[in-house]
């Protein structure tokens, strides 16, 4: 071990990514009493997958949006114990309100699609006892679920009507997972998912989910000043290469060729960052039960599409709709070069922001949509609005949607574990296994929301990594110090 870095003081610590979990870990080592911390950072500003931008009549996340539940949540937690709890909202149960709009615009009667949301809730894989022993995929399991429960139905629902609920279902699904398919999902991702207690779409207000990031570092504001990492946050930073034995040393390359020599690095880069460039970035090359959660885990992407409108935008008393496909319909849809509507879920209202309309986009169809210019994608998705809603629809006066799978520094959305995982029996915990030296240092960590059991495509899941990582450091040193005193 080298002489210098024997002690939190002197050991130079470097967090790659200031997302969620690199902010958490680099806020919880400077309060440790860590001082040599610094975090690089890709991209020209801070959050990571927490994107809040102003727009509309204050601000939208762009990002991470709800806070999922309470107890043995994070998010929750922190802004509990730091008496900051009035940041949050509960969402109103809009379930009734959103209504089933066909493509033909007929609007699914209202006890007709109570019945078939209650099968949808009651068919979650989640909160199935027989869903840890079943061995196919998630979406093998939707099917078998949905279907069962349907022919339990004592009311008869038109089949036709069903199925194209079913279809929509499916999509709502993807958007819970981010994958491409239900059938590549793995049913173990389901089955170790922890779901937290209390509402799980506590809303921000009018603040948005950077605020969680001011409370970690400590500061009102994390534009005017960064709070406990003053000084510490370097942008526009770019990791290539991490050479993690190189004579006592971890030796970081920069894109621009800058050289730093640490003693200890947390990784937080994206998983779909990672898959595209593990094979070069590191040296030497990764262990092979690393390389197996890489390929095997998978960060998939869904798309945000927020309208802005000149005046409240008016759905009576709807919170939204879902689209659903008549079959000659999505046929004819599938011929054009809207094709790819085919994986919008819906659109609904945005608390504290009357005058928006949020539309959601899910599946294969999202990486292609994310090729196409902004004038085109919003060309597709008035036309798509104006074939389900049967009265007039002014158009938008501003437009913004996300393109998470096309940014290099991030290639997707969040992460799940695939049948393929499975098969290599691999998961976060390998993901998360730190690179350490023979005296049992550790060199790299890993941290993000791909590298938790249980809460992986969560902010709370990545903060709860980057205080496990931060923890692994200072329960090292606290050990070096006792053995030294011994």
């Amino acid at each position: 071990m080298p002489e210098k870095a024997t002690t939190p003081i002197t050991a130079r610590v470097l967090i790659i990514g200031a997302g969620p979990s690199g902010i958490a870990a680099a806020a919880s080592l400077v309060e440790a009493g860590f001082q040599n911390v610094s975090i690089t950072e890709a991209e020209n500003r801070i959050g990571g997958r927490i994107h809040t931008i102003s727009f509309g009549d204050n601000v939208v996340d762009m990002g991470a949006q709800w806070c999922h539940g309470e107890k043995n949540n994070a998010v929750y937690e922190t802004l509990k114990t730091t008496d900051n709890i009035d940041l949050l909202e509960h969402s109103p149960d809009n379930r009734k309100f959103v209504k089933l709009l066909r493509s033909n615009r007929e609007v699914v009667n209202d006890e007709v699609a109570d019945v078939l949301k209650t099968i949808m809730f009651e068919s979650v894989p989640s909160k199935d006892d027989n869903l840890k022993s079943y061995k196919g995929s998630a979406g093998a399991h939707y099917v078998e679920t949905f279907w069962s429960e349907y022919d339990k139905l004592s009311k008869e629902i038109d089949l036709t009507v069903a199925k194209e609920f079913f279809e929509h279902w499916k999509k709502n699904l993807l958007l819970v997972d981010s994958a491409d398919n239900l059938f590549e999902l793995a049913a173990s991702s389901k089955a170790d998912y922890w779901d937290c207690e209390g509402d799980n779409l506590l809303n921000w207000k009018d603040k948005g989910f950077r605020s969680i990031l001011n409370v970690l570092m400590k500061t009102d504001d994390y534009n005017e000043n960064l709070g406990l990492l003053k000084d510490k946050v370097k942008l526009n930073r770019k990791v290539t290469k991490i050479e993690w034995t190189h004579k006592d040393k971890i030796k970081i390359t920069l894109f621009n060729g800058k050289i730093i020599m640490v003693d200890h690095v947390i990784c937080t880069i994206p998983l779909g960052v990672l898959k595209a460039n593990y094979e070069y970035m590191f040296k030497p090359a990764l262990p092979l039960s690393k390389v197996r959660a890489i390929e095997g885990l998978k960060l998939g992407t869904v798309s945000k599409f927020f309208f802005e409108f000149e005046n409240a935008f008016q759905l009576d008393d709807w919170h939204g709709f879902v689209c659903l496909w008549l079959e000659e319909d999505l046929k004819k849809l599938r011929e054009t070069k809207f094709f790819w509507l085919e994986g919008v879920i819906g659109f609904f209202k945005v608390p504290h922001q009357p005058r928006l309309l949020q539309g959601w986009l899910a599946g294969t169809h999202v990486r292609y949509a994310e090729t196409l210019s902004e004038e085109e994608v919003l060309k597709a998705l008035m036309w798509l609005i104006r074939k389900f809603i049967s009265f007039p629809i002014p158009d938008p006066i501003d437009f913004k949607r996300t393109q998470w799978y096309s940014n290099k520094n991030f290639r997707g959305t969040y992460s799940y574990r695939t049948l393929y995982a499975d098969e290599l029996l691999t998961g976060a915990w390998d993901l998360a296994e730190p690179l350490i030296d023979s005296q049992g240092r550790p060199l790299v960590q890993f941290a993000g929301e791909a590298t938790h059991n249980h809460y992986f495509g969560t902010v709370h899941g990545a903060m709860e990594t980057g205080w496990r990582e931060a923890k692994r450091l200072i329960d090292y040193y606290q050990k070096q110090s006792e053995n030294k005193h011994a």
